[in-house]
């Protein structure tokens, strides 16, 4: 088990990749029927004020460090943190692993017609992959009992859902009893990324924990929503005294 570094409230698992990687593969292997969550600084910024997310977070089996912010503020506090564990590579290493394990995944999210075009894309890099299903994240309150249905008739043992935070980790919440799968991760803009209809960072960018600024230059709509990093930087400097 890992330790749990406590970063303005939400509790972020110190893991490292392939750590959390095999936490998950376990998961599958015991049907346990959990949620995953990938917090960078604009998750945890959101959830100081935000009790629900706060408690869906805190309630997760596994919340991998998404964001070079969450490590800086982890070593900041004075914690251990081996690496970022991107959500975007965590699928990837996950789809890839899928076809020697027989895993069953489905997409769920993004507008109409991305989560198809990510099936296409994940079947081209990982042949023999089961992707057993697709839908996307444009829905009413009176779809949701055959969205519902259409998760559970595909029997998948991960399912990846791309809803925006944090709209994907309340609606898997509320659901994850009725949904019956193994694990349940929200990915954001994973599925635009494999369809082409959203660019990731160069991997300088990356590197250079600029990922951040990458997404605000491209998407200029982001702008607000990127003045929580150093609003996050200041509430996690004053914490610590």
């Amino acid at each position: 088990m890992s330790n749990k570094v406590n970063i303005l409230g939400v509790r972020v698992d110190s893991v490292t990749m392939d750590e959390a990687v095999s936490r998950v593969e376990a998961y599958m292997d015991q049907r346990a029927g959990v949620m995953i969550a990938t917090a960078n600084a604009e998750m945890i910024m959101r959830a100081t004020k935000d009790a629900e997310l706060m408690q869906i977070l805190n309630e997760a089996a596994l919340v991998v460090p998404d964001g070079a912010g969450t490590v800086w503020a982890a070593h900041h506090l004075g914690y251990a943190m081996p690496e970022r564990v991107a959500g975007y590579d965590m699928a990837q290493r996950l789809m890839a692993d899928a076809p020697s394990h027989h895993r069953r995944i489905f997409f769920f999210g993004s507008a109409p017609g991305v989560a198809e075009k990510a099936k296409i894309k994940a079947e081209h890099l990982y042949p023999g992959i089961e992707i057993v299903g697709v839908r996307n994240g444009f829905f009413s309150a009176q779809d949701e009992p055959e969205i519902l249905a259409q998760i559970r008739d595909a029997r998948p043992d991960l399912l990846l859902t791309a809803l925006g935070v944090p709209k994907q980790e309340k609606w898997l919440y509320r659901h994850l009893q009725e949904l019956g799968v193994p694990v349940s991760i929200g990915v954001g803009g994973t599925l635009d990324v494999m369809a082409g209809v959203m660019k990731r960072a160069p991997y300088w960018m990356q590197k250079a924990r600029l990922e951040w600024l990458f997404r605000g230059l491209l998407q200029p709509k982001r702008a607000g929503r990127l003045m929580a990093l150093p609003k996050f930087v200041m509430k996690v400097h004053r914490s610590r005294s």
